[in-house]
C-alpha cells in the first residue's frame, strides 16, 4: 500500500495513492484540471486518520502519469478510473470528485459495474455542461474557453500563476487572505502535467454535455458547490445536477470558491465524514 503506476490497455500509465488498511471502507478522489492528486492531500490525510483507506490518481495527461496526446476526453477518463477500480477489486467504494474530475466521476458512475459504487460526491462540478448554447442559455460563452486555450499556448507558466492567484480560491475578492504556499503548490501542479493534455482537457471539461450520465446515477449523490464560485459558477452547476440525479442532495456555501477543498478543508471534511457515515 502507497503509491504505484497501472498499465492501462491502451500502455499509458496511469500514477495512483492507495493507503489504508485492505479492509477498510475505500473513498477515492477524483481531481480538477490541471492538477493532480496531490490536490487532494487535505481530504487524504484527513480521511486516512479517521480509518478510511484513501485512493486518488493522476488523470492520464496529468502530474506523473503518461502526458498523452490522445484519449484526452471524457469516455476515456472514465474508461480509465474503471481499469483501475477492477485492477484494484474496489467494491461499495465512495467517490469524491471535484470540478473537472466531478465530470470524469459522473461519467464513471452512469458506466460502473453494480457493486463497485455504494456513494459519490460532485463537488464544484462541471456537469451538467458548462458551454452556453441555446439548450444552455445560462452557460459560459465559448469565447471564454478559447481565451483559456490562448493563454495556455502564449505562457502557461504564467496563465497558470494568474488562475491560482486570482478566481480558482477566491484570493481576488476584496479582504480575501492569499496563501503563497497555495498557490505555489497550484502551479506545480499544473506544470507537472502535458500541455497538450491539458489544452485538450479544457474542450472536455467544458463541452461535455453529462445530462444523461447525471440521469443513469442511482447511488446517494451529494452535490457541492460554493455560490461564489468564479469557475464552474454555481447556477448553472449545483442546483441543476441535484435536479438531474434519482438521489441527489444539494449543499450550497455561502461565499465559498472554486477551491474550497482547499480553503475551507476543515468544513468541507467535516461535511464529507457526515455524509459517508450517514
Amino acid at each position: 500500500m502507497g503509491s504505484a503506476y497501472l498499465t492501462l490497455k491502451d500502455g499509458v500509465q496511469i500514477f495512483y495513492k492507495d493507503w489504508g488498511p485492505r479492509n477498510a471502507p475505500v473513498v477515492l478522489f477524483h481531481h480538477g484540471w490541471p492538477l493532480t492528486s496531490d490536490d487532494w492531500d487535505g481530504q487524504m490525510q484527513f480521511f486516512l486518520m479517521n480509518g478510511y483507506r484513501v485512493i486518488a490518481h493522476d488523470r492520464r495527461g496529468h502530474g506523473r502519469s503518461t502526458q498523452t496526446s490522445s484519449g484526452n476526453d471524457m469516455d476515456t477518463y472514465a474508461a480509465d478510473v474503471g481499469e483501475l477500480t477492477a485492477t484494484l477489486d474496489l467494491k461499495n467504494a465512495i467517490h469524491v470528485g471535484h470540478s473537472t474530475g466531478g465530470g470524469e466521476l459522473a461519467r464513471y458512475l452512469a458506466r460502473a459495474a453494480p457493486g463497485r459504487v455504494s456513494k459519490a460526491v460532485l463537488m464544484s462540478a462541471v456537469p451538467p455542461i458548462m458551454v452556453k448554447s441555446a439548450k444552455n442559455p445560462g452557460g459560459t460563452p465559448i469565447d471564454l474557453f478559447d481565451g483559456l486555450r490562448a493563454q495556455m499556448r502564449d505562457n502557461r507558466a504564467q496563465f497558470y500563476r494568474d488562475l491560482a492567484i486570482g478566481p480558482f480560491y477566491g484570493f481576488n475578492r476584496p479582504g480575501a487572505k492569499g496563501s503563497t504556499g497555495t498557490v505555489d503548490n497550484w502551479w506545480r501542479q499544473g506544470m507537472m502535467g502535458g500541455i497538450d493534455a491539458q489544452y485538450e482537457c479544457i474542450k472536455a471539461f467544458s463541452e461535455t454535455d453529462f445530462t444523461e450520465d447525471l440521469k443513469k446515477i442511482d447511488v446517494p449523490t451529494l452535490v457541492m458547490h460554493g455560490d461564489d464560485d468564479q469557475i464552474v459558477p454555481y447556477a448553472d452547476a449545483g442546483p441543476l445536477s441535484a435536479k438531474l440525479l434519482k438521489r441527489g442532495t444539494l449543499k450550497t456555501y455561502g461565499g465559498f470558491p472554486h477551491g474550497m477543498p482547499t480553503t475551507q478543508a476543515r468544513v468541507i471534511n467535516a461535511d464529507l465524514l457526515a455524509f459517508f457515515r450517514a
